[in-house]
């Protein structure tokens, strides 16, 4: 959620953290995260507003405590030219092992770009207990270098910030979002732990597994929906870190997770076909299979494609164990301080539910909740065609979307799409319609091509033909309807039907389409059922 204000009556310290006392570095070997973690003490009641500064460049910034009841959190970083950015809720996290209430609780973590310095601004309960330093928590874990999350760890009023700095990933992954509708019964493209950089050597113990997954949960990651492709991995890696060193979860809490390009990255460890279960839903992990979007979806949607895919990921798992994305489920809770069903109840919740369905959460956001009905829907069609709806969805953004919405979208002469955005020849593009196609290069712009003039077109050979790409749509003419083309015109006569193509100052008529159609080029696609 974006925050273009914060109360006048904070308070602004700096605080520095290299070095600073009574706060914790981890000396992590190179490739790996780097968290360092700062105390904020002296937070009282009210709202404080701490700007803290550190020599390495860091993205994402968390803060943890033992107690964060009533307190809300909202960060903001300092550009390199000065200037501070929005500030952005720290959603508190209701999640964590079924049943467990200790180890320290955390917000989620912020992606704020990269940054030396941010200001944290923390809203406290009146009369709260002013913060103190971490007391001493109990011997790190030999191997790991911190203490997983099943033991005892009493962090009564401390709150501190967390500074999270990723490593890049891996130098031989492309960072390309998918463009294309993808085929029926076909998953999403999932970036492996091994490509998205995951550090095998900080998880603790072996993966737990369910008897089989009976529902899926959605979430989202909260912070900023303001980062680039290649920003993605980076956020995983340090919500990965973020989950497993600071919060003890021995490895990061969701089973996938998607960005808002439509990648996909595998998340717990131990196969994303098994029936791992995770830590992202507390009270309820068990038989589960959970979902982050990344991104904050309070107020803004989903982007389409990250939509589908999310869809159609939940579609192709929980397909696997047979479950009907649009059924129901019966649950037992696990209980804990993370959900709202105590231990042994038993709640009759959707195949496809989310986070705030069980936990005390706003997770994924209002504005995604919204659209659960659709994620089940596109879920259940898995394995069916994409229809005319879902692939004008995977057309937005282009210059062909934009042209067909000019002309009607849905209502336009063209009519429904019937394939998604696919490869002509050269630069070009296209997408065949009901009643047509359009065309696309950087040297036409987009041109719709329909009726005969489409079909004498199409049987001269497309653009491959001596014509060319269409280089404008259809002019009316009293007697003719005329289309240009980058090498010539195609003149339709109203009266007898017949098409004349005119090239270098001749004219010649064309005989009638053959009775079979014309011929197909070879990137055509079947249009979609329904």
């Amino acid at each position: 959620m974006l925050f273009t204000a914060i109360a006048a009556t904070a308070v602004i310290l700096p605080w520095a953290t290299d070095p600073a006392p009574g706060s914790h570095d981890e000396s992590p070997r190179a490739g790996d995260a780097q968290l360092s973690q700062q105390p904020l003490i002296g937070l009282g009641g009210g709202v404080t507003v701490r700007e803290v500064t550190q020599r390495t460049p860091f993205s994402m910034v968390a803060l943890t405590g033992g107690d964060l009841t009533g307190t809300s959190t909202r960060v903001r970083a300092k550009h390199a030219d000065g200037s501070w950015g929005p500030w952005y809720a720290a959603e508190t996290l209701e999640a964590g092992r079924d049943g467990s209430t200790h180890g320290p609780r955390g917000t989620d973590p912020v992606f704020v770009g990269n940054t030396t310095t941010v200001q944290i601004a923390v809203t406290r309960p009146a009369g709260a207990p002013v913060t103190s330093a971490a007391p001493s928590s109990a011997p790190a874990k030999p191997g790991l270098g911190y203490q997983p999350a099943t033991a005892e760890q009493p962090f009564p009023q401390n709150i501190s910030a967390v500074l999270i700095s990723p490593p890049q990933a891996p130098v031989d992954t492309q960072w390309t979002p998918p463009t294309a509708v993808i085929a029926p019964g076909q998953p999403p493209n999932i970036i492996s732990r091994a490509q998205w950089g995951a550090d095998e050597s900080i998880r603790c113990g072996n993966p737990l597994y369910s008897k089989g997954i009976r529902a899926a949960v959605i979430h989202h990651t909260a912070g900023t929906n303001d980062y680039a492709p290649q920003d993605s991995p980076a956020i995983v890696q340090s919500i990965y870190a973020y989950h497993t060193k600071t919060l003890g979860w021995c490895d990061i809490a969701y089973n996938a997770l998607v960005d808002k390009y439509g990648q996909v990255f595998e998340g717990r460890a131990g196969g994303i076909t098994k029936p791992v279960q995770g830590s992202h839903t507390g009270g309820f992990n068990r038989d589960t299979w959970g979902v982050a979007m990344i991104g904050d979806f309070e107020d803004v949607p989903p982007t389409p494609i990250q939509l589908r895919t999310v869809s159609r990921l939940l579609g192709w798992r929980l397909g696997m164990d047979s479950v009907n994305p649009k059924g129901t489920v019966t649950l037992a809770s696990a209980g804990g301080s993370f959900t709202k069903f105590p231990a042994g109840a038993t709640a009759i919740l959707p195949a496809i539910f989310t986070h705030r369905d069980v936990g005390n959460t706003e997770c994924p956001g209002n504005a995604a909740y919204a659209l659960m009905d659709e994620i089940r829907d596109t879920a259940a069609r898995f394995n069916e065609p994409p229809g005319a709806e879902e692939l004008a969805a995977s057309l937005e953004g282009g210059a062909i979307y934009q042209r067909w919405q000019a002309m009607g979208g849905m209502n336009s002469v063209l009519g429904a799409p019937t394939s998604p955005e696919a490869t002509a020849a050269g630069a070009a593009r296209y997408v065949t319609f009901a009643k047509g196609a359009m065309y696309w290069s950087p040297e036409t712009g987009a041109q719709p091509v329909t009726g005969a003039i489409y079909d004498a077109w199409a049987s001269l050979g497309y653009e491959r033909g001596a014509l060319g790409l269409p280089t404008s749509g259809e002019i009316q003419e009293p007697q003719w309807v005329k289309q240009n083309f980058q090498h010539g015109t195609l003149n339709f006569d109203r009266l007898d039907g017949t098409v004349t193509r005119v090239m270098d100052g001749v004219a010649q008529e064309l005989p009638p389409p053959s009775p079979s159609g014309p011929p197909v080029q070879l990137e055509r696609f079947s249009p979609p059922i329904g």
